[in-house]
């Protein structure tokens, strides 16, 4: 995986998510929880690409202490990430070379009906900064 790939998504995960650590923590100061609130980031690029040493290290301080259960959280990691880029790839050529009508009708429908909700919400909510 190209290294100033990764360091950038983390450094936008890290960037993006710092004021809600920052407000968990000083709620949990203010309430006297003695909670303490940190971030660990999982970033799998296209085609299955993945930082191994950075995955499994992070699993450990998770506390996945078995070593062949973090390897197989790695291995069922890449596999989803290869079946997830294989089907948007197959969604992507039969965008590409059919109509509408029939695409829709080979999608699985709960595919279907969560972008279709997507996309309502995306147009109830123009101007939103954050779309879900």
């Amino acid at each position: 995986m190209n290294e100033d790939w990764a360091e950038r998504k983390e450094q936008e995960k890290n960037d993006g998510y710092n004021s809600h650590l920052g407000f968990m923590n000083h709620i949990s100061h203010w309430e006297k929880s003695g909670w303490k609130a940190s971030q660990t980031n999982f970033t799998t690029g296209v085609r299955g690409s993945l930082h191994t040493n950075q995955l499994l290290t992070r699993l450990e301080s998770l506390g996945v202490k078995n070593k062949n259960t973090r390897e197989a959280i790695r291995n069922r990691t890449v596999q989803k990430t290869l079946s997830m880029s294989d089907m948007i790839l197959k969604f992507f050529f039969i965008a590409l070379n059919s109509k509408t009508d029939w695409t829709l009708q080979n999608i699985p429908t709960e595919i279907v009906n969560k972008n279709m909700q997507d996309l309502i919400y995306t147009s109830n909510h123009q101007g939103c900064d954050q779309i879900a």
